[in-house]
This record gives C-alpha cells, sequence and structure tokens, in this order.
C-alpha cells in the first residue's frame, strides 16, 4: 500500500534524488542542498503551526510505499504566492488597433508582465518516481492536495493554482526563453530557472522587458509553444481539467507553460468529498450495514489531523443510515484513528 504523509528530515536524501531526476524546467525543485534542506524545515513548520489564514506556509507531502518503506513520489501547496518576493506571469491578451478612415482594423496578442497571482495557493511540486507510475499513484498524489486544503480551508487562498511546466528539450533550451535570452537576459534557460528555483528573483525585475511585448515580434518557434505543455506534463494537464481548472491566459515568463486556475470550492474532488464518523471492524468481508443502504466503492481517504496527516487509497463502506463510514482495521491503522474519529474522502475516478 501507498501512504501520504508530510515530509520529513529523514526524507532529504529521496528528495535530492527527485529533484534530481525531475530535470530542468522543474523549478521548484532545484538540485540545490540548502534550498531543499529548507524546504523540509518549512513544511514541518508549516504542519506544525497553528493556523486561522492563509500565510507564506509551504506544505511538502510524500508518497510512501509501506512494502518497501522507500518514498516513490512527491506533491506540495502553497498557501499564499508572492507574499515574500514578486510572483510574476506574463498575461495573453489582445489590442485593436484600427482606423475607421481607413477602415482598417486589426487585432494583435500581446504579452504583459504582471503580479495578478499574488496571494493565491498553488499547488505544486508534482512528481512521481518512474517505478510508481502505474494505476492510481499520480491521482491520488495529486487529488490529496484538494481533500487536504478542503478539510482545512482556513489555510488556504479561495483561489487555486497550477504552473504547467512549459515546452524545453532535454539538454534545457526553451524555444520561448531562446528570444529572451537573445534581446533581454543573455543567460541560458537552465540557469534563469535555477535561479528562480533557490529564490534568487531580482534579475527578473532587473532585465525583463517592461512593456508589453507584441507576440508578433517573437520568433515564429518562440509563438509556437505559448501556452503549450512539455509532452511529460501533460496528463497532469488532463487531470487538472477534469478537476475544473482551465487557462485564463496567464503563462510563465520563462517557457512560456501555461498556469490554471479554479475556485476551491469548485474543485471536483473537493467538491464531491465527504466528511464521516468511521466505524472500525477488523475485516470489511460481510460487514454490511445492518440497518438500511449500504455502497463500496474506491476513494481516496484522509484523517482529519494535520501534523500527523495520513492519506490512502481504499475500498470503504458507506453507511448511510448512520451517517458513518466503515473501514477496516489496517486501514484504520494507517491513518493513524480511532472508533469515532472522523475521515474525509472522494471517488477515486468519476462518472463522466
Amino acid at each position: 500500500m501507498n501512504i501520504i504523509r508530510p515530509i520529513k528530515h529523514s526524507d532529504y536524501p529521496v528528495l535530492h534524488d527527485i529533484a534530481v531526476e525531475s530535470g530542468i524546467g522543474f523549478t521548484s525543485l532545484p538540485v540545490n542542498e540548502t534550498l531543499l534542506k529548507s524546504k523540509i524545515l518549512d513544511s514541518e513548520t508549516a504542519f506544525q503551526a497553528d493556523i486561522s489564514q492563509p500565510g507564506n506556509e509551504s506544505y511538502l507531502f510524500v508518497m510512501e510505499d509501506t512494502n518497501t518503506g522507500q518514498v516513490v513520489g512527491t506533491s506540495g501547496i502553497a498557501s499564499s504566492v508572492g507574499l515574500d518576493d514578486a510572483f510574476y506571469h506574463y498575461h495573453l491578451s489582445k489590442v485593436v488597433h484600427a482606423s475607421r478612415e481607413l477602415d482598417i482594423y486589426n487585432t494583435a496578442e500581446i504579452l504583459t508582465l504582471c503580479n495578478d497571482y499574488t496571494g493565491v495557493s498553488e499547488i505544486c511540486t508534482l512528481f512521481l518516481r518512474e517505478s510508481a507510475r502505474q494505476g492510481n499513484n499520480g491521482r491520488f498524489l495529486s487529488k490529496v492536495r484538494f481533500l487536504f486544503m478542503m478539510e482545512h480551508k482556513e489555510r488556504f487562498a479561495e483561489t487555486v493554482i497550477a504552473e504547467m511546466r512549459g515546452i524545453s528539450d532535454e539538454s534545457g533550451k526553451s524555444p520561448f526563453w531562446q528570444w529572451l535570452e537573445e534581446h533581454f537576459f543573455s543567460m541560458d534557460f537552465p540557469t534563469a530557472d535555477y535561479l528562480t528555483g533557490i529564490g534568487q528573483k531580482q534579475f527578473i525585475a532587473e532585465l525583463m522587458p517592461k512593456y508589453p511585448i507584441y507576440v508578433s515580434l517573437l520568433s515564429k518557434e518562440a509563438q509556437a509553444v505559448i501556452g503549450k505543455v512539455h509532452d511529460k506534463t501533460k496528463p497532469a494537464l488532463r487531470l487538472l481539467e477534469s478537476e475544473g481548472f482551465s487557462c485564463r491566459g496567464y503563462v510563465d515568463i520563462f517557457d512560456a507553460g501555461p498556469t490554471v486556475e479554479a475556485n476551491l470550492t469548485h474543485i471536483r474532488t473537493a467538491q464531491a468529498s465527504r466528511k464521516l464518523a468511521v466505524k472500525i471492524y477488523d475485516s470489511l468481508a460481510g460487514k454490511y450495514n445492518e440497518h438500511g443502504s449500504h455502497s463500496e466503492t474506491e476513494y481516496f481517504v484522509i484523517n482529519t489531523k494535520i501534523t500527523d496527516f495520513r492519506a490512502i487509497a481504499t475500498s470503504i463502506h458507506i453507511d448511510e443510515a448512520n451517517e458513518r463510514a466503515i473501514i477496516s482495521q489496517a486501514d484504520a491503522d494507517h491513518l493513524g484513528i480511532q472508533d469515532g474519529e472522523f475521515i474525509r474522502f472522494a471517488p477515486t475516478t468519476f462518472k463522466v
């Protein structure tokens, strides 16, 4: 079984390995010991803090294979972005150049540097190791964040975003950045991406063009990748789109990958989730509700704790008559809960 839990200090070696495996363009996990250890410490602090409203907290989860004890993936949430340093995007919009006298009407797309997403929550740092890329593991690692956020809404903003990795090749060349590099930065994409990942963003304000950029002035290669995602990111984008996320024209300033957004309470998994007290049996076999209707299906399930947060994917019975969830003792042990305590859960898949 795979369990999702908060990251801890002893997970540093595997987090470093994941950072290496994730490659160039995965800005939230730069290969830097000081920064990675700082991310772990920040997450431990966030999970232990008593919070009534979102601040600059950063939560990092890991997926652990209980059979091997190995960490096979990670995902994260930033409570509020842009509070400590500027959070930049390009916004893709249109302007009209028209002359009534000459009967000429032209529209042009422009990219405008902005900080429009300051203060929103961000889901980030999603990476599943190659050995674990099967079944519902990827969906579990992604969707568990929506259950955690729904259960602890006071810790997060209503608007939730996700920055999707844009197009770059294996050597780290980004067609969009190549144009910016040539005209403004004199710095390759891997370097810019790394500096951003370690929090050194001052160069953006210093070197980024201050005025809107007409898309038609970019190279054809740069124009072609605006709003497009890396091949490895397409499954993650499809999953978020199925949850109700959409792009409103915001793209990354380095690789032009799209940023998608949704309101927390409108995210499909969060909206469909339920919170019930549990009744624990040694085994679910034959333990149907004696007092009314029941149902059994596969769910992503979390306890309602913070410091001792746990999540699993399992089958449970829903006792509708008594408004409770019936789970096995083994699952209760994995979740760290006792009889009568609460869980929040949502189906692993939705009917189309």
